[in-house]
C-alpha cells in the first residue's frame, strides 16, 4: 500500500513539474515577444522602418494571433514596395479584427498592385466611406477611381468622385479627377446618343451645349432652334436658348430672350432661374414693383440661391428699403462668400449706416474677389468657354 502511494505521489510531482515547465516556457515566449515588439517600436520612433521589420517578423512568428504585430508588419512591407508580402499580414489582422478600415484600404491597394483587381475594388469600396483620415481617404479614392476608369465603369467612378468632393471639396487632385471623370462620362453619353438618336431634339440640344462650351454662341443658338423645331416641349431648352440670347448686345435679340424665358415658364411655372432672369430684365427697365415680385418669388422657390437674394436686396435698395436689404446681403455673402457684387453692396450699405470697420472689411473682400474673378475671366477666355458662374456682362458696382 505504501509503495503504491509513493508511486502515485511521484506521478503527481512529475505532472506538476510538466505544468510548471510549460508555464515557464509560455512566459519566456511572451517576454521574447514583448522584447521584439519593444525593439520594433523603438526603431519606428527612430524612423528606421527597415530595422523594425525583422523584429515584427520575429514577433509574428511567436504570436501569429497578435493583431498589432500583423498589421504593423503589413504596413511596413507595403510601404517598402513589397505588396505581395504585405497581403497575408493585412488579411491576418482583419480576420482577427474586422473593423480596421485603414488596414482594409491598404489591403485593397496591395491587391491592386498584385493585379488582384476584383478583391482590390471590394476592399477599397468597403473601407472608403468609414475612413477618418482625410488624406488617406483621398489617396484611396483616387486609386479606386483609376481602377473603375480603367475597367470602363464611369458610373462607379463618378460615385467615388462624389464621395471625395464631399470629403475634401478644395483638393486639386480630387477636382481634376472629377473633371476627367465627368468629361469621359459626357463623351461616352454623347457617343451613345449619337448612335441611338442622331436626329433627335436631344442630340441637337447636346450639340448646342458643346458649341456654347467652346464659345461658338451662334452655332449653339442654331442647334437650340433645331431642337425646339423638333420638340418645343423639350425640358430646359427654352431657358438654355434664352441664356445665350440674353448675352447679346442687340436689343431685338434680348427681347427674344425675354420671350424664351416666358416660354420656359409656360413649360414649368416653377422654373426659378427664368423668374430670376425676368426680374433682372424688369429691374433694368426700371419696373421696380414687377422686379420686386419676381425676385421675391425666386427667393421663395430657392431660399439658398444667393443670386436671387442679391437681386432682391438691390431692388429693395432702389425702393429705399435698405433696412430690409441688409439681412439679405448678409445672407448672400454667407451662402456665396466669393460673390464680389454682394460684398461691394454690403460695404456701401455699412458705410451709409456709419459702420466704418464693417464697410472696410467688405470693401477689402470685394477687391480680393473682383481681382480673382478677373483672373478667371481671362483664363476662361483663353479656353473659349464662359461658364454661367462667370457672367461677362456682370458689373460688380451695379
Amino acid at each position: 500500500m505504501i509503495a503504491k502511494l509513493r508511486i502515485a505521489s511521484a506521478g503527481f510531482v512529475l505532472l506538476l513539474g510538466a505544468t510548471w515547465c510549460h508555464s515557464q516556457a509560455a512566459e519566456e515566449k511572451q517576454q521574447e515577444f514583448a522584447a521584439h515588439m519593444q525593439k520594433a517600436q523603438g526603431y519606428l520612433r527612430e524612423k528606421q522602418p527597415a530595422l523594425a521589420i525583422p523584429e515584427f517578423k520575429a514577433a509574428v512568428a511567436i504570436d501569429p494571433e497578435n493583431v498589432d504585430a500583423q498589421a504593423n508588419l503589413g504596413v511596413l512591407l507595403f510601404f517598402q514596395g513589397k505588396a505581395a508580402d504585405a497581403i497575408p499580414h493585412f488579411r491576418a489582422a482583419l480576420e482577427r479584427q474586422p473593423g480596421l478600415v485603414k488596414i482594409q484600404g491598404l489591403l485593397g491597394m496591395a491587391e491592386s498592385r498584385t493585379l488582384d483587381f476584383a478583391n482590390a475594388r471590394k476592399d477599397m469600396e468597403a473601407a472608403l466611406p468609414s475612413l477618418r483620415d482625410q488624406r488617406f481617404q483621398v489617396q484611396l479614392g483616387l486609386e479606386l477611381i483609376g481602377l473603375d476608369t480603367e475597367a470602363g465603369d464611369l458610373e462607379r467612378a463618378s460615385a467615388v468622385v462624389a464621395q471625395l468632393r464631399k470629403a475634401d471639396p478644395a483638393n486639386a487632385e480630387v477636382l481634376y479627377a472629377a473633371y476627367r471623370t465627368y468629361s469621359d462620362l459626357a463623351g461616352e453619353s454623347m457617343l451613345a446618343l449619337s448612335l441611338a438618336a442622331p436626329d433627335s431634339a436631344q442630340m441637337h440640344q447636346l450639340l448646342a451645349h458643346e458649341d456654347a462650351r467652346q464659345g461658338n454662341t451662334d452655332g449653339a443658338i442654331t442647334q437650340y432652334r433645331k431642337a425646339i423645331a423638333i420638340d418645343p416641349h423639350l425640358p430646359g431648352v427654352h431657358f438654355e436658348l434664352a441664356e445665350l440670347l440674353h448675352t447679346s448686345a442687340d436689343e431685338s435679340v434680348k427681347k427674344e430672350a425675354e420671350q424664351e424665358y416666358h416660354a420656359a415658364l409656360v413649360e414649368n411655372p416653377q422654373n426659378e432661374k427664368s423668374i430670376l432672369r425676368l426680374a433682372e430684365i424688369d429691374a433694368q427697365k426700371g419696373n421696380a414693383e414687377q422686379s420686386y415680385k419676381e425676385y421675391t418669388k425666386a427667393v421663395e422657390l430657392q431660399p439658398a440661391d444667393a443670386e436671387a437674394k442679391l437681386g432682391l436686396a438691390k431692388t429693395l435698395i432702389a425702393m429705399n428699403q435698405s433696412d430690409k436689404a441688409l439681412a439679405l446681403l448678409e445672407e448672400t455673402v454667407r451662402l456665396e462668400p466669393t460673390n464680389a457684387t454682394a460684398h461691394y453692396r454690403l460695404a456701401t450699405l455699412y458705410r451709409k449706416m456709419g459702420r466704418a470697420d464693417d464697410a472696410k472689411r467688405e470693401m477689402e473682400l470685394y477687391k480680393k474677389f473682383k481681382e480673382m474673378k478677373e483672373k478667371l475671366q481671362a483664363l476662361y477666355k483663353e479656353l473659349q468657354v464662359q461658364p454661367k458662374e462667370i457672367r461677362a456682362d456682370e458689373q460688380e458696382e451695379q
